[in-house]
């Protein structure tokens, strides 16, 4: 019953997609008598927590109640106060959890607050979908770093375009849909010089959900060859773009949107260097839709926390471009082995999704 209770939790932490970043996604679901007596999940960073919402739908029934929350109730003030103290004093009598908080300012301190008032903690319910779902939140706050989602659309041979650079579209309606999903919900999308100069994008989600805003636009231009009449220096239904540009680079101005110009402390893009600065910025994630070069890049510099392929069942060729540039290898013994596969069908394309070795799930 506990995995019944904690799966429901997880659906509706899901709901606070795109709103609460650079905090969790919480779901909380309160039972007595198995009765859901009060429920709620994290909406927006700054506002109530999932357990402030769920004790206020239950009320005086939240005494003696099972509380259950897909991760660790907080212990501190921030901008709210501590949900531990809301849950001691609506007399809940046994909380479940999916898994500890990785914040420092929690990590099982939460737990001791509940047990230490006499309230009854079972943990690790669910714990490996909880850490899948809040895989963003957990990178950030342990490293300081955004999590990199790597998307790539490709053809079954791998080739994102035909020679001439054509791409549209590689793969089909229902897959170009679920990636601006995907978008709504990241805090930024990065891509390097070759992609703006070859397709002029946007770089924005379409339609934008209700409540949400347009990820940042963050675009590598090392020499500082994009002209400032791109859309993404133009346009401002796509809210803040981030221009990274190497040292010594002369950039041209005169765009009409809101644009910051990130200046790299050497001439070519230190990209260890550019996480940093986007994690001190407050971006908890980005999505990767470079061309191959930046792919490559961020792939050897172990900078890719997942990644997201959709194939097209189409066949381009030889002279097709390459979803991946150079990685220099030699040997097939040496070539890096994903892990975690999933794959599954969207509209007439597949989507896998992976994580490279060196990511400890």
């Amino acid at each position: 019953m506990d995995t019944r209770w904690m799966e429901h939790c997880l659906r509706l932490a899901k709901q606070g997609q795109g709103g609460t970043s650079p905090n969790p996604l919480v779901g909380c679901v309160i039972v007595k008598d198995g009765v859901v007596v009060g429920e709620g999940y994290h909406k927006k960073a700054g506002g109530p927590h999932a357990e402030v919402w769920a004790l206020q739908a239950a009320g005086d029934k939240a005494v003696d109640a099972t509380l259950y929350v897909n991760l660790e109730p907080c212990c501190y003030y921030g901008r709210t106060p501590p949900c531990t103290e809301a849950i001691i004093r609506a007399g809940i009598g046994r909380v479940v959890i999916g898994m500890e908080d990785p914040n420092p300012k929690v990590a099982g301190m939460g737990v001791a607050q509940l047990e230490s008032a006499g309230i009854q903690v079972t943990m690790g319910i669910c714990e490996a979908e909880a850490k899948s779902l809040n895989e963003i939140f957990i990178k950030f706050i342990s490293k300081k770093q955004p999590f990199v989602l790597w998307k790539a659309a490709c053809s079954l041979d791998g080739k994102i375009a035909v020679a001439n650079g054509d791409a549209r579209w590689v793969t089909g309606a229902s897959a170009r849909a679920e990636v601006h999903r995907t978008r709504a919900y990241l805090d930024g999308i990065l891509v390097g010089s070759g992609t703006v100069l070859m397709d002029d994008p946007l770089l924005t989600v379409r339609p934008l959900p209700d409540g949400r805003r347009q990820p940042v636009r963050i675009v590598l231009d090392g020499r500082g060859r994009i002209p400032a009449t791109a859309k993404v220096f133009n346009s401002l239904a796509g809210g803040h773009t981030i221009w990274v540009v190497g040292q010594g680079a002369c950039v041209d101005q005169s765009y009409s949107g809101d644009v910051s110009v990130l200046y790299s402390p050497e001439p070519t893009i230190d990209l260890a260097w550019l996480v940093t600065t986007l994690g001190q910025q407050g971006i908890t994630s980005l999505l990767l839709e470079g061309g191959p070069t930046v792919a490559a890049s961020f792939w050897q510099a172990q900078l890719i926390d997942k990644v997201q392929f959709y194939l097209a069942p189409k066949l381009i060729g030889q002279e097709g471009i390459a979803v991946l540039g150079n990685l220099g290898n030699v040997r097939m013994s040496a070539i890096d082995q994903l892990q975690a596969i999933k794959v599954r069908t969207v509209g007439d394309d597949i989507c896998i999704e992976a994580y490279p070795n060196w990511v400890r799930l």
